[in-house]
């Protein structure tokens, strides 16, 4: 690959390590650019536009945080990788999280320096050939048995709703960056969907992705598989063997369910992570790796950092940039889409017609709880087109009744002349929220969805509290007594929202 095209800026104030990076990068083609403060690297800035800047973290009259906080506020297009210390891993995720492409640790290795230089070099000249376009995110238009494309996956990352909207924008939005990303949501939610398009969409889309689930390694085994091993380190190994960090190379790890990782084992991540070295079991020598980590949990990290289930560094150092997943139940106006879409899928499977999801089918799916959100949708659709009969789809009621969703029911309604409208089903009312524990002997009533009433039961608990401290988060936290962290995932969780944002709770 040819990086004689590609214009370099690199800021540090030692000048013989300065004269080095330029050296190294000149021997690699590129047009190559110093200076030796955040003043002289804004002045070469202002005077021509850059690919790529290179910066030290402490400059004589400043920080190279601020080179990064110019390029954000004049919305330049230069990929920054910032210089840290060893050790400084809380100026690195600043970093990330001004919108650094990637981070290097001093004293820098060569080969590493490279590597992530070309990285972002190659992710500049492939991003145009590699970016989706917007139609892959959407349902198709008109039902029928067409081949499913190959990027049949990405649809399933569809919906009107306002939160998947947002889902979508953000992974578009940090898809190009190196950043550590945490996707945050309930088990079927697609998590694993969401890595799958971060990948698709950054400038790593030609490499590997690795899917690991963390849950399901035995605890004796999980150094080997994460870090691979060499011939006889074991009894049964009787070959070399890369685990799950060289086979990502130059490609994502995906980390699912990485709350489960015992405590010992997340200290060797930890330090794989922030080295970007592993040493196989059995060798001497550590192996540089290459790769962008993307995990996933349905569980509160920030609890279990307090309760000491998992380690608060390996935490900040995975949660750089946060993606939530609502449930299924928060956004009910997205099941039409998601039902074409999965019974598109179910068809070419099984390779007979689409069947028709009518309003009264619609309907039933409305009073579904779903905890098991797509996952159980998928089955649910699954089991209906076995046993229905003709080209209508049939679903079965819920057994204990459930809200209906008015989205959902308005759209059937929409889809349906007058005359042919379904009546109503009767649906039991649910419980009101209880103003107090109820008395010695007295029984809360039962609800037809658990986990949407204790949701709002939540819900109005939150809202009071903050309502009462004026929206002090912290002040509201102590009152119910919990953590900062947590009121902010739950507020995240239950969507409320701060009045003076604009948007009331």
């Amino acid at each position: 690959m040819s990086f004689e095209n590609t214009t370099v800026l690199v800021v540090d104030d030692e000048p013989d390590l300065r004269t080095l990076y330029e050296l190294t990068l000149l021997r690699e083609g590129y047009r190559v650019f110093t200076a030796g403060s955040v003043q002289e690297a804004r002045a070469q800035l202002q005077q021509r536009r850059f690919e790529i800047l290179i910066t030290d973290m402490r400059l004589p009259d400043g920080l190279g945080m601020e080179l990064l906080q110019d390029l954000r506020r004049q919305s330049r297009s230069e990929r920054a990788i910032v210089m840290t210390a060893y050790g400084s891993a809380d100026n690195a995720v600043a970093a990330l999280r001004e919108g650094a492409f990637d981070y290097l640790t001093k004293p820098v290795d060569l080969k590493q320096f490279r590597q992530v230089v070309a990285s972002a070099s190659q992710g500049l000249q492939d991003a145009p050939a590699q970016a989706p376009s917007p139609a892959a995110f959407q349902a198709p238009a008109q039902p029928g048995t067409p081949p499913l494309p190959q990027d049949a996956s990405q649809r399933e990352l569809i919906g009107p709703s306002l939160v998947m909207q947002q889902v979508r924008e953000r992974i578009a939005k940090v898809a190009g960056s190196m950043a550590p990303i945490l996707v945050r949501g309930e088990s079927g939610t697609g998590k694993e969907l969401v890595a799958q398009s971060l990948h698709r969409r950054s400038q790593r889309a030609s490499g590997p992705m690795v899917a690991v689930n963390c849950g399901a390694i035995p605890e004796n085994l999980l150094e080997a598989e994460f870090f691979g091993a060499r011939k006889g380190a074991y009894t049964g190994a009787n070959q070399d063997r890369d685990g799950f960090f060289q086979a990502a190379h130059g490609g994502t790890l995906f980390l699912d369910e990485i709350g489960e990782l015992p405590l010992a084992m997340q200290a060797k991540l930890l330090r794989a992570i922030q080295e970007r070295k592993v040493r196989p079991l059995g060798a001497q020598q550590e192996e540089a790796v290459d790769v962008r980590i993307v995990s996933a949990t349905h569980r509160d990290l920030a609890a279990d950092v307090q309760a000491g289930r998992f380690r608060q560094d390996l935490y900040y150092r995975l949660n750089v940039i946060d993606i939530f997943i609502p449930p299924l139940r928060e956004r009910r106006e997205d099941l039409p889409a998601l039902c074409e879409v999965l019974l598109e899928r179910i068809a070419h499977e099984s390779g007979q017609p689409v069947p028709q999801l009518g309003p009264e089918a619609l309907q039933a799916l409305a009073g579904h709880a779903l905890p098991g959100n797509v996952r159980e949708l998928e089955n649910l659709l699954l089991r209906s087109v076995a046993l229905s009969d003709g080209p209508f789809l049939h679903i079965e009621p819920a057994r204990s009744g459930g809200p209906a969703n008015a989205a959902v029911q308005s759209i059937a309604a929409e889809q349906t002349p007058a005359y042919l409208a379904p009546a109503a089903p009767r649906v039991a009312a649910e419980p009101p929220l209880p103003s107090a524990l109820p008395a010695h002997g007295e029984r809360f009533p039962l609800p037809q969805d658990l986990q949407a009433w204790l949701d709002a039961i939540e819900r109005d608990i939150l809202v009071r509290a903050l309502q009462e401290f004026g929206f002090n988060r912290t002040a509201a936290a102590n009152r119910l007594g919990i953590s900062l962290r947590q009121i902010r995932y739950r507020m995240e969780r239950l969507q409320i929202h701060d009045p003076s944002d604009g948007v009331q709770p």
